[in-house]
């Protein structure tokens, strides 16, 4: 057993696109679990764009020079405690750090199901997977038929979007992405319809290209023009879901987004934006219809898996610059089991 461990502290705040000299490993002694909690091994870490937005000095953000928080797996490897047994993969939110203490109020247990890969619980099982799934069946409330367009589709929440809405009977799926690799990667491999790099003209023109007959519902990532463009394209009764402004993230100065305000009343279009917190007593129902799709191969997953976490800092930041395809996620390539036993 290691006898240090290792956390990411933020040092500064950034002002734009962070840095990584906006981040430090710090090393300690390994701590010993009290009485009612458990020292965790952590083994898969989420990076996740919610992350950056926690970067500034916003209430409930990031602390400077303290250990940051994430969602991460682990396997206990001490316990003080009969609520969590010593060898069992458990998920908990103290990651961006090589081990935790936690209680078993801070941690939950992870279901046994055969065939299914332990990444599948930080990504289509995961709080990505129940971003989507709340996005399409809660808030646009997805009819058989829908046509959508799903802004930053290649990205975890936009695949696993896609995916699910095709599961669903979602007709026509139309995705931006920031090259042409992953706009082959969102209709070759993910089942869009039609998908178009944001880069390559106004986003007005380009959704107007793939969709001419307009869409039912957006499910927004991004914000900025492509919350223009969508709202232009938008039917009578539309729904658009919010989920993220990465747009924005980084520039907080940038304009908002122009349209015409008349459209929401003249099409009767309804705007709805969520956190994901707020629904976690769906977790169950989302293992109920991800998981059967999971076995069978009707649903893929779309990860990209950075090895090591002394390159979490580097994952994250590649994360903002679109450098992955579907949930990123940081693994200890020594010590993780494919699946959980049996």
């Amino acid at each position: 057993m290691n006898e240090t461990v290792l956390t990411v502290h933020q040092t500064s705040r950034p002002d734009g696109f962070p840095t990584a000299e906006q981040f430090t490993f710090v090393e300690s002694a390994l701590p010993t679990p009290a009485a009612g909690s458990a020292l965790v091994e952590n083994l898969y870490w989420s990076v996740d764009p919610y992350h950056r937005e926690m970067m500034d000095d916003v209430p409930g953000g990031f602390a400077l020079h303290t250990p940051l928080e994430g969602r991460t797996l682990g396997r206990v490897i001490a316990s003080r405690t009969p609520r969590l047994t010593e060898g069992e993969i458990v998920f908990h939110r103290q990651g961006w750090r090589t081990h935790a203490v936690v209680t078993p109020e801070e941690t939950r247990r992870l279901p046994h199901f055969d065939g299914v890969p332990l990444t599948a619980y930080l990504s289509v099982l995961g709080g990505t997977g129940l971003t989507a799934y709340v996005g399409l069946t809660r808030v646009a409330r997805l009819q058989e038929g829908d046509d959508l367009f799903v802004s930053a589709a290649a990205g975890g929440v936009g695949t696993a979007t896609g995916r699910f809405a095709r599961l669903l009977g979602a007709g026509r799926l139309v995705g931006s992405a920031g090259s042409a690799a992953k706009v082959d990667h969102l209709v070759r491999g993910v089942g869009y319809d039609a998908a178009f790099d944001y880069h390559d003209g106004p986003t007005a023109t380009l959704l107007r290209e793939a969709a001419p007959d307009g869409i039912d519902v957006f499910v927004d990532n991004v914000g900025g023009e492509q919350l223009a463009a969508a709202m232009s394209a938008l039917r009578e009764f539309g729904r658009v879901v919010r989920i993220g402004t990465i747009s924005q993230y980084n520039t907080p100065d940038a304009p908002p987004p122009r349209f015409n305000y008349a459209d929401i009343v003249e099409k009767s279009i309804r705007m709805e934006g969520f956190l994901v917190s707020n629904y976690r007593d769906l977790q169950e129902e989302l293992y109920e219809f991800a998981v059967p799709h999971l076995r069978s191969g009707r649903l893929s997953l779309d990860e990209t898996v950075v090895d090591g976490f002394e390159h979490i800092v580097d994952a994250f930041l590649g994360m903002l610059r679109g450098r992955n395809t579907g949930k990123i996620i940081v693994r200890d390539h020594t010590r993780t089991p494919a699946a959980l036993a049996a």
